[in-house]
């Protein structure tokens, strides 16, 4: 898994007020959770949006080491919030990561091969562009590799087919991932053999 660093400052105030000042100033209200902090066990803090761009706008999961008064914890972007029209991070929501907690997070998926379907005329079609998976987030790789060079024509593979080392997949097993369509030429092609 990649990992980015971001520098937070401290909040002390919380409310709507305060969040439009800490946004008018540059900066996007954070709340991080998963360990054991205050009253309402989550650390409130901000961090300024320039620095979230490489963590914000990109398919890629990042474990993010978080620097905050001196202290640093490793984390994961759980939720962002944009705004409706500007399309600007409102809030983000963080989880702490440990080494002995798993964690779940979505993945995208990668396709690796030329498969076999394609080879006779057919289309590759990506259903699922990310998968969630739970596991411990030293596990956890940048994307999910599958291999589709054994994928024939009009075939599919479900997400019960796939397995990743120490990495469990959430979706629902049925849930088609890829699969190769027949398309008009291939039809066509076919029929004119059968004649």
């Amino acid at each position: 898994m990649k990992t980015i660093e971001l520098n937070a400052a401290p909040r002390a105030d919380f409310g709507k007020k305060a969040s439009k000042g800490i946004r008018k100033s540059g900066a996007v209200p954070c709340v991080m959770y998963g360990g054991k902090y205050g009253e309402d066990g989550a650390i409130h803090f901000q961090i300024k949006e320039d620095d979230l761009r490489g963590l914000l706008y990109t398919p890629d999961v990042y474990l993010v080491n978080l620097t905050l008064d001196g202290k640093t914890y490793k984390a994961i972007l759980k939720e962002t919030q944009f705004h409706p029209v500007k399309d600007t991070p409102l809030h983000l929501d963080f989880l702490e990561v440990f080494d002995d907690k798993p964690i779940v997070v979505e993945l995208p998926v990668k396709l690796n091969g030329l498969a076999a379907g394609v080879r006779s005329g057919g289309k590759l079609s990506l259903d699922m562009r990310k998968l969630r998976v739970k596991g411990l987030y030293k596990d956890v790789p940048e994307c999910l590799n599958i291999d589709v060079t054994s994928l024939e024509l009009g075939k599919t593979i479900q997400v019960g087919a796939l397995h990743f080392d120490n990495l469990e997949v959430m979706n629902a097993k049925n849930a088609v991932v890829c699969a190769v369509k027949l398309t008009r030429a291939a039809r066509g092609a076919a029929g004119q053999e059968e004649a």
